[in-house]
């Protein structure tokens, strides 16, 4: 098997209440004087009051503009070059971090980050997702050197609107099937890539387990052990399902399928984990796992995941858009190729999101029918042309629900 490294988790790291009013004092320990702190104007706003005002440390603030792009790269590598600053403090979700990463390798400068939101576990690893201008993906960057400190407090993470942490959710449950995927395959793991695959599993029995109660904890407002388990696992064990995997932990199938999504302008408004759990489903059929498929959709429609590409805003599904997809999510050096299913072309992936949706299509009306809805399912009847029918569709309706 190759060769890999393992960048398992950040120098230091802590989550606990008020945690915050440390990090002053941890700054000074590293011999930080002056930083500037990285943030968007909402994660700004949420984190604010519980970081006390540093006495001893200088530090300025930087408003990011809304991408992690190369243009916003190379301007706040040349702030911080010019301003000389010895640390950068990035406070938000993933897309701050990810600037902040990017940035810090440019500059050969220490970072700090301090998450905002539940959403994935880019406080955690030292990869940055990198976009164009207009949010299209353009390419992941992993770096050598981790975070210096990682602070969690979760009051912050509580207060995110929930629909974050259901996206960190889906985002999460990906780490299970996409390094499943890789590493059931491989008989005789090195020790790293047992911690990675056992994490990867994890990942998923803690979201099925704690999910319900750490989502109404968002809702009350009232922080509890499931809220904090939950946070941990997207942020702490999706990191580290990676860190230890190296490659073989990171992203299959499902974050391939992400990727093909961004080319459609309609998609863009939908999170990151949003589109990367519609991933795992059609990861899910170009392996062939309906079972596995059926198993997942009462979890998806108890949280409002997309099941469909109606739920990520497609209002008219057409057969140019599925291939759009298609041929972005497969071109060469995209993910969706480490999984050893043999060749995965853009045609195979056409005929799996055709299935997909006119399974989903099948299974909706079911719903509709026999279940009481729960916290709302955000879906729209489906409807195909009969062009379709060139495709291999798998036989959805001989399925029992």
């Amino acid at each position: 098997m190759e060769t890999f490294s393992i960048h398992g988790a950040p120098s230091e790291y802590t989550a606990s209440e008020c945690i915050l009013n440390q990090l002053e004092v941890k700054l000074i320990k590293r011999g930080f004087e002056k930083v500037l702190f990285v943030h968007g104007v909402n994660s700004w706003k949420a984190a604010k009051s519980y970081i006390p005002e540093f006495k001893e440390v200088e530090y300025q603030e930087y408003t990011y503009g809304g991408e992690c792009s190369m243009t916003e790269i190379e301007s706040l590598s040349s702030l911080v070059i010019e301003q000389s600053f010895e640390a950068i403090i990035g406070v938000g979700g993933g897309k701050v971090l990810d600037l902040v990463k990017a940035v810090c390798h440019e500059t050969h400068k220490p970072y700090v980050l301090i998450p905002t939101l539940a959403s994935n576990c880019a406080a955690w690893t030292p990869i940055s997702v990198i976009y164009d201008e207009n949010g299209a993906f353009i390419r992941y960057d992993i770096y050598p050197v981790s975070a210096s400190l990682v602070l969690l407090e979760p009051r912050i993470l509580l207060s995110a609107p929930v629909n974050m942490l259901i996206a960190g959710i889906g985002d999460t449950l990906a780490k299970w099937y996409e390094a499943d995927v890789q590493m059931a395959v491989i008989e005789n793991k090195p020790v790293p890539l047992q911690i990675s695959h056992y994490t990867a599993k994890q990942c998923k029995d803690l979201l099925l387990k704690h999910t319900d109660a750490a989502i109404e904890a968002t809702k009350t407002g009232v922080l509890n052990d499931d809220f904090v388990k939950i946070a941990e696992t997207i942020i702490v064990l999706g990191g580290m399902v990676g860190g230890f995997g190296g490659h073989y932990g990171r992203i299959a199938g499902a974050h391939s399928i992400h990727n093909g999504l961004t080319i459609l302008e309609e998609t863009h408004h939908a999170l990151h984990g949003e589109k990367v759990a519609y991933g795992i489903l059609v990861q899910l059929v170009l392996e062939n796992k309906w079972d596995e498929v059926k198993a997942l959709l009462p979890f998806y429609r108890q949280l409002g995941l997309p099941l469909s590409l109606t739920d990520l805003g497609v209002a008219v599904i057409t057969i140019e858009s599925i291939n759009e997809i298609a041929i972005k999510s497969t071109i060469q050096g995209e993910s969706i190729h480490a999984m050893p299913i043999g060749e995965v072309t853009d045609v195979d992936v056409s005929k799996a999101i055709t299935s997909l949706e006119q399974f989903i299509a099948s299974y909706i009306n079911w719903v509709f029918l026999h279940i009481p809805r729960k916290r709302g399912i955000r879906s729209a009847s489906l409807k195909f042309l009969t062009k379709y029918s060139l495709y291999i569709v798998y036989p959805y309706f001989r399925y029992k629900f």
